[in-house]
């Protein structure tokens, strides 16, 4: 008990002694007026080690405010690579021509905004057609290079959104304004960004699959807006709008699209219907083709949930 009552007035010292603002001067008081016996028993078998400032401190411990400064860790961050592997001036001359070619589709998106508010909007889906073109180029280039990696899967995704998830709603609403209600076409318009936006996270985040896409890709869903602007399909505004709306909800739809190396696979016949339909009459021809896709998700879904 008397060790204890004795530990308590120290500790009471020491609080009193941060009250007044001097904490230091108070505990080193304590400390300095603690009797330093040598470590042992006295005759009542109880222990008089020293009280040293560890134990004060763990039972009132230093506010942050007069806590001592750490110092902080002012080591320069380490730079990361945007080309990993072997930075040979070879292998930076192809990631240059790689980020290019994105840079490149990114252009052409902005520059097929500003052609459609100048009202040119068949130039500006052509804009859209070229940005296709490169946009599958620099994946192409990236993987016979060698040169993948996180910066460029990165810069790819920003330029297709650039590209794809804007500048192909505005070539759709400015093709459609005058024709269609502005309001419809408007919302139309922004389901296709908006959607746009949320594939492009999900493709970011989501584990690849060789053989199928998760929803229509944005590239697939631009080259489709701008194709259809160029040739100008003679349909109704109501079912453009609708048109564009369930591309739009296909994109962030969970059912399976295949990949264009899967389609390429397929017997030469089958690629020889479209080929002739489009020397007859290529808007019916490209809107069957359009359809047709666009069915074969949901027919990929249903055989995969009676096959599982």
């Amino acid at each position: 008990m008397r060790r204890s009552s004795t530990f308590a007035r120290q500790v009471l010292l020491v609080r009193v002694g941060r009250r007044d603002g001097d904490p230091t001067t108070r505990t080193d008081l304590v400390l300095a007026d603690r009797p330093r016996r040598r470590y042992g028993l006295d005759r009542f078998g109880r222990s008089h080690l020293p009280l040293d400032r560890a134990e004060i401190d763990a039972v009132m411990p230093v506010s942050p405010a007069l806590a001592p400064a750490v110092p902080a860790d002012e080591s320069p961050a380490m730079a990361i690579p945007l080309l990993p592997g072997a930075r040979t001036p070879a292998r930076r001359m192809k990631f240059a021509l790689v980020n290019a070619c994105t840079l490149a589709s990114l252009m052409l998106g902005i520059n097929a905004i500003f052609v459609a508010m100048a009202g040119q909007t068949r130039v500006a889906a052509l804009l859209l057609i070229a940005c296709v073109a490169f946009d599958g180029l620099d994946g192409a280039l990236a993987r016979k290079f060698g040169v993948a990696s996180p910066f460029g899967a990165q810069m790819d995704s920003l330029a297709d959104m650039c590209s794809f998830g804007l500048a192909a709603p505005v070539v759709v609403y400015a093709s459609l304004a005058g024709s269609a209600p502005t309001g419809a076409a408007a919302v139309a318009a922004a389901l296709v960004a908006g959607c746009a936006a949320i594939r492009l996270a999900r493709f970011n985040v989501s584990p690849k699959d060789g053989r199928f896409f998760c929803g229509v890709p944005t590239t697939m869903a631009a080259a489709v807006l701008a194709l259809t602007v160029a040739i100008g399909l003679p349909l109704p505004p109501t079912v453009q709008i609708a048109g564009v709306a369930l591309l739009a909800f296909a994109m962030v739809s969970s059912f399976p699209y295949a990949k264009l190396a899967r389609l390429l696979k397929l017997p030469p016949w089958v690629w020889f219907a479209p080929v002739i339909g489009a020397l007859v009459d290529i808007r019916l021809t490209f809107a069957l083709v359009v359809v047709g896709y666009l069915v074969s998700g949901p027919l990929l879904w249903l055989h995969q949930r009676r096959t599982a």
